[in-house]
């Protein structure tokens, strides 16, 4: 490694040192020989310690967070998971996530977003009540994780007993029969994650619903024998 170093005892006898070789100010050549040893430090310092020489220009060229980039790349794994119409955008680099909807969609103020595909009729469920629905669910890339529909029968669900995803009841609870709606559920509001379950890592849920009914529930005793029955 060369160092520069200056020497300015007499400005007469100035002198310029790079290593063991000295340059005389009043040398013709100075001019010369000063710039062709320092573009060979640079060359050399740049060479020997890349990160740290040009840290300054990597970050200011570099742009950790290319939306369009991403959005283009969600857009194409999407399609190939033949994701439904108007589904959401995820803009995911490392921990950070924007989600990117069309106007229609409603966000609320715990995170939750949902998109109103048909409003039903009659009443919203309360807690204690049964619902009964279909639903779709989907991760970020659109590709379809659940299905009621598949499965041949809807899902039944006692309102209010935490049996639901925090996010999934949020979004139901003030829907009516004959209404669908896709929600998008937030990791907060979310499922939990571990081996042990079937969802592996923090990301955003989507559920298409519909909402066929919405029973009230009697607790029946019959003798040592009680039960809730809905209807």
């Amino acid at each position: 490694m060369r160092i520069f170093c200056s020497s300015n005892h007499n400005l007469k006898d100035e002198t310029i040192c790079i290593g063991k070789e000295r340059i005389r100010k009043e040398d013709p050549n100075y001019e010369e020989n000063l710039k062709r040893r320092g573009l060979l430090f640079f060359f050399i310092s740049s060479v020997l310690f890349p990160s740290s020489f040009f840290a300054s220009a990597k970050t200011k060229n570099k742009n950790p967070y290319d939306e369009k980039r991403l959005l283009e790349q969600n857009r194409r794994v999407q399609e190939a998971n033949n994701a439904p119409e108007d589904f959401p955008k995820f803009v995911r680099e490392g921990f950070q996530v924007k989600v990117v909807t069309s106007d229609n969609y409603v966000k609320c103020d715990s995170g939750l977003i949902y998109l109103d595909i048909e409003v039903g009729k009659g009443d919203c469920p309360k807690a204690g009540q049964q619902v009964t629905f279909h639903y779709v669910g989907y991760n970020e890339s659109g590709r379809r994780i659940d299905s009621t529909y598949l499965q041949g029968s809807p899902a039944r669900i006692r309102v209010g007993t935490n049996a639901l995803v925090p996010g999934f009841e949020e979004g139901i609870k003030d829907m009516r029969p004959g209404g669908k709606r896709r929600v998008i559920i937030p990791p907060e509001l979310g499922p939990p994650v571990g081996p042990s379950t079937f969802f592996s890592a923090k990301q955003f849920e989507v559920f298409d619903v519909e909402l066929l009914s919405v029973q009230n529930c009697e607790r029946r005793t019959i003798a040592f024998y009680s039960d809730l029955v809905c209807n």
